[in-house]
């Protein structure tokens, strides 16, 4: 298993999810974590699962869309060497059923976020000349998805400004990569699932859009974000890397 060890990462939306699967993967390979998230108990939740591990980490609520709440955590937090943009929301419609502010809120988060993360912590990265900062994007990154018209046009944002970074910074040590993966069975979506009057039917009917009719654990996502985090990745960048059970190979 790769090796974290003397590396300081922050993972934005580490409270549930993939994100916290991240940070507890990053924790037990050497890292200190930073957890970043909105949520005053999930976060130190995960803080605390991670020191009772015999990890290190610590918390720092934030609002990814804030600029100014980003910059405030930069100037507090040491020099990052990972930065994974994972916080992230969606929405359900057509551009029938789409209101604009639903756009903007989405850009909000999904797109302005890793921006502006960014933009505070990578000048630092620049400067010592290395580190690797992972962007969460979608399948939907690269393929349109059925009745999410604003996910997926932020989720294309995200692979643009992914491959962006990675082209202007192309010769200073620090890379830029997206992990795009398919449907997730995190809490939220076990959540959804239990509203629908047979779950497991709702289950096989998201997962048949993915080749191996199932869906992705946190896990597997946390273990590729720690392929790319770790040095043996070196040449690894501009990449949008596809966790989607195959549900592109068709398209």
């Amino acid at each position: 298993m790769f090796s974290l060890a003397s590396k300081t990462a922050l993972v934005t939306g580490a409270g549930s999810g993939i994100g916290r699967a991240i940070a507890l993967l990053f924790a037990r390979q050497g890292a200190f974590v930073w957890i970043a998230d909105r949520d005053p108990k999930a976060g130190p939740a995960v803080v605390a699962e991670i020191r009772a591990a015999g990890g290190q980490a610590d918390y720092a609520e934030l609002d990814v869309s804030d600029p100014v709440a980003v910059d405030a955590l930069a100037k507090r937090l040491p020099a990052l060497d990972l930065l994974v943009n994972n916080a992230g929301i969606g929405h359900v419609g057509s551009l029938l059923n789409t209101a604009a502010a639903d756009l903007d809120r989405l850009h909000a988060v999904n797109v302005r976020g890793p921006f502006n993360l960014c933009k505070a912590f990578v000048p630092a990265m620049l400067e010592r000349k290395r580190g690797s900062v992972i962007n969460l994007a979608s399948i939907g990154g690269v393929v349109a998805v059925r009745d999410r018209l604003a996910y997926t046009v932020t989720k294309h944002a995200v692979v643009g400004l992914t491959k962006a970074l990675a082209l202007d910074h192309s010769h200073t040590g620090v890379r830029f990569n997206a992990i795009c993966p398919g449907r997730v069975e995190t809490p939220f979506v076990k959540s959804r699932l239990a509203e629908y009057p047979d779950p497991e039917k709702a289950y096989r009917e998201m997962a048949s859009t993915q080749l191996n009719g199932r869906m992705a654990q946190p896990d597997e996502i946390a273990a590729a974000a720690l392929y790319l985090a770790a040095d043996e990745s070196s040449m690894v960048t501009g990449s949008n890397l596809l966790i989607d059970g195959g549900w592109s190979a068709g398209k």
